[in-house]
């Protein structure tokens, strides 16, 4: 019988395969068998070995999502059958990557797990676009929420977004105008500046500017697509020392 071959839960970062720590690129260079998303951009799968199995569990559109049980089950089948695995994910596997989970999948079944750090999109696309999710004269407190879950407008998002503090919203482009709608009815200021980060730490990397009130708008007009993070706060005014405050209504 084989021996139980290893899981590895490798963050891949914001993108840029600069960005990847040490660990995860050798363990990507040397992997026999990758699992990645959909959001592992393709400069790093092509650090893979040539004879390496790249097996996609990606989000398609009009398609499921690959079960989050059905990726366990592979997970383990494969290093149950003594093959090291390497489960690459965008950003940090325990940010929104649903690396616990999978970790959790594997101790129960009696294989060997290893979690590597990976920089989380936030702290990447706001680096590239520099942006400073805390500032001592603008934000002491920033938290992560996702924008795209059941029940959106019944959580209870009031105290992580105003005047100093910094809110990051992943998976928000679709549900931009609910967003919007909720932090205004929950008290957040229309003109409260926001940043939309594209493709964040990316040659193609986009950085929109507005405000809160014109968020819809602006994810529209500009038709941004994901990956994209929203920023919410004045810290992402003070990013630009050349954007005015008329600049910023006007983006709105």
């Amino acid at each position: 019988m084989a021996e139980t071959g290893t899981i590895y839960l490798v963050g891949a970062g914001p993108g840029d395969p600069d960005l990847l720590t040490l660990r995860a690129a050798r363990l990507i260079e040397g992997a026999s068998l990758i699992v990645h998303d959909g959001l592992v951009d393709r400069s790093i799968l092509a650090l893979a070995r040539a004879d390496a199995t790249l097996v996609s569990v990606a989000k398609q559109r009009s398609k499921h999502t690959l079960p989050q049980d059905d990726i366990n089950a592979l997970l383990v089948r494969e290093a149950k059958a003594g093959r090291d695995v390497v489960r690459l994910k965008g950003g940090d596997p325990l940010v929104f990557g649903r690396g616990g989970e999978e970790a959790e999948a594997a101790r129960a079944c009696g294989v060997p797990v290893e979690i590597v750090p990976g920089i989380s999109a936030a702290n990447g696309a706001a680096a590239a676009a520099q942006i400073a999710l805390t500032h001592r004269d603008a934000s002491s407190i920033v938290s992560f929420v996702a924008g795209q879950c059941k029940g959106l407008k019944d959580q209870d998002w009031v105290g992580l977004a105003g005047s100093g503090r910094t809110l990051v919203i992943y998976m928000g482009v679709k549900t931009a105008p609910q967003i919007a709608e909720k932090l205004m009815e929950d008290g957040l200021a229309p003109d409260m500046p926001v940043a939309v980060i594209e493709n964040g730490a990316r040659p193609e990397m986009r950085v929109l500017r507005g405000l809160l009130a014109g968020l819809p708008d602006l994810v529209e007009s500009e038709r941004v697509v994901s990956p994209a993070l929203i920023v919410i706060g004045e810290v992402t005014a003070r990013s630009d020392a050349h954007l005015s405050l008329n600049a910023l209504e006007a983006a709105s």
